[in-house]
């Protein structure tokens, strides 16, 4: 959408679409055709749009009602029963306002009445009404039925000039808009219903041919069909074009970044077979590799054979065994004498990483370091200079790795963990530590499972590798919901079973410390509470985020070895935390989590032979935490969180009122885009003008910077 005019425009003056849908709500024009009676204020009202993001015309009619109230038909007086939603014409007879008896609220009260008798109608808290609804006045209310004589109000208008089946904004299918604290959704249809008629100049972007194979509508019918539905259908299908324009331009934006990286940058090739370094190092791992790893690592392996840079995501079950997979990819960039790197977004979990990676690799001799912000500056220096001069061939580490003195002297392979922590400009900056024009290979790795309709909207510039297979050995482990105090009791008591016979056990809180105005347990709180109670004849420690690197360590490093019984932490430990003696996962006040993130702490028990137990305590009508009870596919679970949550929330279109996305629309959008790129790579054909115009607008100019040939 083009930015907003520094002027106001005179009401008379004629104006072209991109001047209309561009001009300033606070001083909107208003050519005849777009003449409406107006309660609202417009510059007033302006001023509550404009913390929505809606400062002109265009944005306001991008602002899409989330849903829409039938009142096609008032009801009459004597025909409404408890209950009932109904919408009335009505005539003041008398009106007043009077305070409550809780402090500061007023309740506006009038006596209106139609043909059939009167009944009371009541506003809670609004005492401007009894100034604005005038004896005698023929009203429109809209309200619940509350008793057999009493209607509470919702929404109501003046009906001064509006004939019998006259058009207007309080009748007919009214729409609902997403509203603020600043402005309310009656304010924002009054201000939409003033600019009815501009959505006849909204910009067309679609080719012709493609809205003829999809049987959608023009970009100014949906717009009016869903602001101003006359029907039914109207509504679903405006949304289903509106949503279609958001995926296309998202797989657009997406499919272009990655041709565009792949064009412009070069890579190592690793290629040829496998050299001793990796297959020694697969001989002696001391356990066997499912079908999903030799898959992965073979499929890796092809694409850093190619001289063009990798971009994988690697998504798996919790304890599936990405990291085995990542560091076969690490091996063969050493093994070419080139480097490698492992990113972490938290100095625990690289940690972690680090010990992992040492673990797999026992007899190995691959020079390796931990480069975090807490390195020692002696330590520091030692590492950067082993790394431009290629003594390092392994690093792993935090942001580290990425500040300007940080040079690698053949950085081939880069592997990002739980990617989505990192920005664009963070992960740019991973690729310009690769030698001079070249790009390093880079693999993602999730731990939260992703739905097809989430890895195209968010990852469809990578490609997806998942791990659904477990190793042997995992046991399933009983996750129960508990909310009693007598079942706390007896989680108390079976964890100090498990502690007894030689096992460790996880207490998870949401909160550092004692919060005023959240009733959550605090983790420092509950382990000083733990530590004097119920757990007194045991070694408890703590581990959070605020605890200086060395306290963390020591903790971390205490559990690991088994020198402490309880660990009490927050989701601190959430990935990258394996403990194989640990059965016990206790999550206080669970209801506060995501269910991806459950999963991902349920799985740091069962990671060894032991039965484990995971026990959430909260609501237990929670359909989340049951879900979790049922349920320990993290696939499946992803699922079930996707339809609790609604795609449109997650993928951004439930903020515009688009309804939420059905996967097949999405697969449609995702084979156009590919189409359309496909025969114009940089949308430079005049037929594809204002396609691009719309995409620069939506993800700005970088979107469209050419795709080198």
């Amino acid at each position: 959408m083009p930015s907003a005019l520094p002027v106001a425009f005179a009401t008379s003056d004629p104006l072209d679409s991109e001047r209309l849908l561009a001009a300033p709500l606070r001083s909107y024009p208003r050519p005849s055709r777009l003449l409406r009676p107006l309660a609202v204020r417009p510059a007033r009202a302006a001023r509550g749009a404009e913390a929505l993001g809606l400062r002109t015309v265009g944005d306001l009619l991008e602002h899409v009602p989330h849903r829409h109230e039938d009142r096609r038909e008032a009801r009459s007086v004597a025909d409404l029963r408890p209950g009932d939603d109904a919408t009335v014409i009505v005539e003041v007879r008398a009106i007043g306002r009077r305070p409550l008896r809780r402090r500061g609220l007023t309740l506006v009260e009038a006596t209106v009445a139609d043909a059939t008798g009167p009944i009371k109608a009541l506003w809670w808290n609004q005492p401007w009404v009894a100034d604005r609804l005038p004896e005698g006045a023929t009203v429109i209310l809209h309200g619940r039925c509350k008793k057999r004589h009493q209607l509470s109000v919702s929404d109501y208008e003046l009906a001064e000039g509006i004939s019998a089946g006259a058009d207007h904004h309080s009748t007919g299918l009214v729409p609902v808009y997403p509203a603020s604290e600043h402005i309310t959704a009656r304010k924002l249809r009054e201000l939409a219903w003033g600019v009815r008629g501009a959505e006849r100049d909204a910009v067309e972007p679609l080719p012709g041919v493609l809205r003829a194979a999809e049987r959608l509508p023009d970009r100014p019918g949906a717009l009016a069909a869903v602001h101003f539905p006359e029907q039914d259908s109207d509504d679903g299908c405006g949304r289903r074009r509106l949503a279609f324009d958001r995926l296309l331009l998202r797989q657009l934006a997406l499919l272009m970044r990655r041709a565009r990286r792949q064009s412009a940058c070069a890579a190592v090739g690793l290629s040829g077979p496998c050299l001793d370094l990796t297959r020694s190092w697969r001989r002696r791992l001391p356990f066997q590799l499912t079908t999903d790893q030799r898959r992965a690592m073979e499929t890796i392996a092809a694409d850093i054979a190619q001289p063009r840079p990798m971009q994988r995501l690697l998504m798996g079950e919790v304890g599936s065994g990405k990291t085995v997979v990542a560091l076969h990819a690490m091996l063969r960039a050493v093994e070419h004498r080139a480097q490698a790197a492992l990113m972490a977004p938290t100095e625990t979990l690289a940690e972690q990483h680090f010990a992992t990676l040492q673990t797999l690799m026992p007899g190995q001799s691959v020079p390796m370091a931990l480069l975090t912000g807490s390195t020692p500056g002696a330590r520091r220096s030692d590492i950067l200079g082993k790394l431009a001069g290629g003594e390092l061939a392994m690093v792993v580490g935090t942001h580290a790795l990425i500040e300007d003195d940080v040079e690698f002297d053949a950085l081939a392979v880069a592997v990002v963990d739980e990617q989505h922590r990192f920005g664009v400009r963070q992960r740019q900056a991973l690729d310009r530590k690769a030698p001079s024009g070249l790009a390093p290979h880079i693999l993602h790795m999730t731990a939260t499972p992703i739905p097809r309709t989430l890895a195209l909207t968010q990852y469809g510039d990578l490609d997806v590798t998942a791990l659904r297979a477990l190793p042997a050995g995992r046991r399933p482990i009983r996750t129960h919901v508990a909310s009693t105090q007598t079942e706390r009791t007896r989680a108390y008591a079976r964890i100090r079973d498990e502690l007894r016979a030689g096992r460790q056990a996880f207490v998870v809180c949401p909160l550092v410390s004692e919060s005023e105005t959240l009733q959550a347990r605090a983790a420092t709180r509950e382990y000083e509470r733990l530590a004097r109670t119920e757990f007194r004849d045991f070694r408890v420690v703590l581990l959070h985020g605020q605890l200086r690197p060395p306290q963390k360590q020591a903790a971390m490093s205490a559990f690991a070895a088994g020198k402490a019984d309880v660990l009490v932490a927050t989701s601190v430990i959430e990935v990258g935390i394996d403990v194989p003696n640990a059965t016990v996962m206790l999550v206080e006040d669970a209801d506060r989590y995501g269910i991806s993130q459950l999963h991902q702490l349920r799985g740091r028990v069962g990671r060894a032979e032991h039965p484990s137990l995971c026990l959430l305590f909260g609501p237990t009508g929670s359909p989340r935490l049951q879900a979790l009870a049922a349920s320990d596919d993290g696939f499946q679970l992803a699922e079930v969180d996707l339809r609790l949550r609604g795609e449109g929330e997650l993928i951004g279109t439930r903020q515009s009122g688009v309804a939420d996305l059905d996967l097949e629309l999405l697969e449609r959008a995702h084979r156009w885009a590919a189409a359309l790129l496909e025969d114009d790579p940089n949308l430079s054909a005049p037929e594809h003008a204002l396609l691009a115009g719309v995409l620069r607008s939506a993800y700005g100019a970088d979107a469209l910077e050419p795709i080198p040939a």
